[in-house]
């Protein structure tokens, strides 16, 4: 058996203006996660996608204070995630307890998508 579990983005499910590409490399990803998911479910290997949002990271500190303030008023947890956080989904994907989902994707977002 194995697993697979790919790191995409929400912005590969809900597009970002001035980000075409993207998020449009993230949906791909998304689309590889649930095609070959059905390819590879009779071999024991599952294949799920992590999709974090606005995530305490490199790439969102250098977006600046007015950026992330705004970034949090549309996140219903009013909050940046963590990386421990992201971990955390990738862990459960990754256990016994999640044998038997596969082409999923988990957002780890704070509700933004929900």
């Amino acid at each position: 058996y194995g697993r697979i579990i790919n790191i995409t983005s929400v912005s590969g499910l809900m597009g970002n203006p001035g980000q075409t590409n993207y998020s449009a490399s993230k949906a791909g990803l998304i689309g590889l996660t649930r095609s070959l998911s059905r390819e590879l479910a009779g071999r024991k290997v599952t294949i799920n996608a992590v999709a974090p949002g606005f995530i305490e990271s490199d790439m969102t500190a250098t977006l600046g204070p007015a950026i992330v303030d705004e970034a949090k008023k549309r996140i219903p947890a009013k909050r940046l995630g963590s990386p421990v956080e992201v971990a955390a989904a990738v862990v459960f994907l990754a256990s016994p307890a999640a044998a038997y989902i596969t082409g999923h994707v988990l957002t780890v977002d704070g509700g933004m998508t929900g």
